[in-house]
């Protein structure tokens, strides 16, 4: 230590009150020291190794050092110190760098690079204001320098955070930077090297050069998104994903992408095997960690993804963030939301890709992740067309377990369907046992098949896909026969129209206000009745979500008992031309039957709500039939 007496400054720039915002306001992490302190370290490395390189006959001081980071703890005293061997600073640089509030040093070098027409991204600090973020959490901070020079000085450089400082000659100190944190009492849980470890990992684990926590060697994984796709391996993209995602299982494909425009960005890009929502982990959190120069700015950026896109994993990393001086969050979100569009047309354009040229890829993938893209075209219409594309569903012409696109669908209708028909139910028996089903297959029309809620959802938010709209095939109103005709040509001889008009009327007389309507239907080919929806909007699967929603809430049921339904029957039919015949001869059975057909068809549209009273009936019928 020199026997000259240190030199005492005071901080520029309105020290006092801008360390005050820095210390309580800017961050909101204490933790967030240690990363700002290892960037510090991590540049002034670069900017070494970049001199060393620009000028092949500079004479560096201490030449044999490692370019290496090193960070040790004492527990017991509190203390922390942070060492790199880089470019060091000279006392002028002291003052310039460290005295003064938004003056960054590394700032300034990137300036000069770029005034010279070359390019450094390997720089992570910019904002002159992330050193004296460790006066959070610091009773005082040391800084013992030696620039590269070999006609140099050590300093140190000295403070609590009060707004003054002080610089002293030191002997004896190694080429670069050390700086030696004493901490507050409450803070000392941050020179645990558990706590220590966990930090750099989760902010700093692909700086540049090695980072070393107590002598061992921390950041093992390299910032591979970095790297020419070429030059990396299946093994090291697999390995990368493990450690990024903290994930368990493979990954399922990955898309990894560099683009300068309208934002430079370098992606890396994982889907996942397992859906972990499925599991009932409850709904994932963002996975995609957005980075500025290789540090970690956001673990899980809530907007840098749309919502739907939540289970994709992986790395944005962009030079161009104009981030606060905290590093924590944007300044600009327009430039966030600009990287959005660009991350989620990319990713989209990867899974065309696999739906187009590895159809089994993405069919496995669809049936574990489908269900994102369908919140995705409820909720995002920016990107609904392309996610329409991206559907699959089974249909009445693929085989069980089989799926088909909307457009191939529309591929293979007649010339003049004008709609994309389709039918909600449990599961594809019970869709093709129903009632509704047997008009469109007699006519070789197509129809798909939705199996789960959020489906209807899907198709009441879409309404069209390429101008043809979406129209369940329980509906009123579809006319089908313009559309193609019957291929079956052997059916039954219908109840003549009098007699069928009069069986209509009797049925609506005895229903009384469970239906608006009773009509004669051509629709209907092996059940004798159904139920049609006038209102498109509140189909039978709508109104169960919205009363379950409503029970959920506790509030008032709004929608009321089983609402008045349009009956249908079918003429030609043996049931219905059965009950036609009874009606005037056994009044009472006829009415019953009648009662029962309604509810039969209320079963198969999912309208039945309480079967007991039809259960009842059903026994009355049974013990009247009996007694003949």
């Amino acid at each position: 230590m020199s026997t000259q007496a240190p030199e005492r400054h005071e901080f520029q720039a309105e020290v006092k009150q801008v360390l005050d915002i820095v210390v309580h306001s800017l961050y909101t992490d204490k933790e967030i020291f240690i990363r700002e302190l290892v960037s510090n370290a991590s540049d002034a490395t670069e900017k070494l190794r970049h001199t060393q390189v620009a000028e092949k006959d500079a004479d560096v001081f201490d030449a044999d050092l490692e370019l290496e980071i090193q960070v040790t703890s004492d527990e017991a005293a509190g203390e922390i110190t942070i060492r790199d061997f880089g470019i060091g600073m000279t006392h002028d640089e002291l003052i310039e760098n460290l005295g003064t509030i938004a003056h960054s040093g590394s700032k300034a070098f990137l300036n000069a690079l770029k005034a010279s027409g070359e390019r450094n991204e390997n720089l992570i600090g910019q904002f002159g204001v992330g050193f004296y973020s460790v006066f959070m959490v610091a009773d005082s901070v040391k800084v013992y320098t030696r620039t590269w020079q070999q006609e140099g000085q050590g300093y140190c450089w000295s403070s609590d955070g009060d707004g003054a400082y002080e610089i002293e000659a030191v002997e004896g100190e190694r080429r670069g930077t050390r700086i030696v944190i004493q901490l507050k009492d409450e803070y000392k849980d941050f020179a645990q090297k558990s706590r220590l470890e966990a930090i750099i990992k989760k902010y700093s684990a692909f700086v540049q050069f090695p980072v070393m926590v107590d002598g061992e060697k921390l950041n093992t994984i390299g910032a591979i998104w970095l790297k020419n796709k070429n030059d990396v391996s299946e093994e090291a993209y697999k390995e990368f994903y493990k450690f990024q995602a903290k994930a368990f299982d493979e990954p399922r494909f990955w898309l990894h992408f560099n683009a300068d425009a309208p934002l430079e960005i370098n992606a890396l890009l994982y889907a996942p095997t397992e859906n972990m929502e499925g599991f009932g982990f409850g709904r994932m959190e963002p996975g995609v960690g957005l980075y500025c120069r290789k540090v970690l700015i956001d673990s899980q950026p809530k907007n840098l993804l749309p919502d739907w896109l939540r289970f994709v994993r992986g790395v944005v990393d962009s030079a161009d963030l104009p981030l606060n001086i905290s590093r924590e969050s944007m300044q600009d979100s327009s430039l966030i939301q600009k990287l959005n569009k660009v991350i989620t047309k990319r990713f989209l354009k990867t899974l065309e890709e696999k739906a187009k040229k590895e159809p089994e890829i993405y069919d496995a993938f669809w049936q574990d992740f489908g269900l994102f893209l369908k919140e995705g075209v409820t909720t995002d219409f920016t990107h609904r067309d392309q996610l329409l594309g991206l559907l699959r569903y089974e249909s009445s012409y693929t085989e069980a377990g089989k799926t088909t696109s909307l457009s191939d669908y529309l591929s293979r209708a007649p010339e003049g369907q004008k709609e994309i028909y389709y039918l909600f139910g449990p599961s594809r028996s019970a869709i093709e046992s129903g009632p509704y089903i047997e008009a469109f297959k007699a006519r070789n029309i197509e129809v798909l098949y939705l199996y789960e809620p959020i489906d209807e959802f899907v198709m009441n938010h879409a309404r069209a896909f390429e101008e043809k709209n979406f129209v369940s095939a329980d509906s009123d109103g579809i006319d089908l026969d313009a559309i193609a005709p019957e291929t079956d040509t052997e059916k039954s001889e219908p109840l003549e129209q009098a007699a069928s008009a009069a069986l209509c009327q009797f049925i609506k007389e005895k229903l009384g206000d469970e239906v608006s309507e009773v009509s004669a239907s051509e629709r209907l080919v092996g059940s004798p009745a159904m139920i049609v929806n006038a209102d498109k909007m509140m189909t039978a699967q709508m109104r169960k979500m919205m009363k379950a929603m409503q029970q959920k809430t506790g509030g008032p049921d709004m929608l009321g008992g089983e609402p008045p339904v349009k009956l249908q029957i079918n003429p030609r039919h043996a049931l219905v031309r059965n009950l036609a015949g009874i009606r005037e001869s056994n009044s009472e059975l006829a009415t019953l039957i009648s009662q029962q057909l309604l509810d039969n068809a209320r079963m198969a549209a999912g309208l039945l709500e309480d079967p007991s009273k039809m259960l009842q009936r059903n026994y009355q019928i049974l013990e009247q039939l009996s007694a003949k």
